[in-house]
């Protein structure tokens, strides 16, 4: 038998370049809620910044290409995306 039930992706996102102290996070916050992905994004100790992503497959593929972008401020010099397990966040929060 067919089962229907999709398991949506979850991704962690680590971004690299000048990305904090330039709306980062905030621009990340919003292209989110209006992708309909969920998640978090925050700062790390070392200068990068890391995302989850949950969603659709396409939301979240156009979510990782905004993030290859970022802000107008940033400036993006790598983004390390990995599969991990679904956390069933219900919205995206900037932490």
């Amino acid at each position: 038998m067919f089962d229907r039930r999709h398991t949506m992706p979850s991704k962690h996102v680590v971004v690299r370049g000048q990305v904090q102290g330039v709306f980062y996070r905030s621009s990340a916050r919003d292209t989110a809620n209006r992708l309909g992905v969920t998640g978090w994004v925050r700062n790390r100790d070392d200068g990068s910044v890391e995302m989850l992503v949950e969603g659709e497959d396409d939301a979240v593929d156009r979510m990782i290409a905004w993030a290859r972008e970022g802000s107008p401020q940033a400036q993006v010099s790598d983004v390390e995306v990995s599969d991990t397990e679904p956390q069933g966040s219900r919205s995206f929060e900037e932490t």
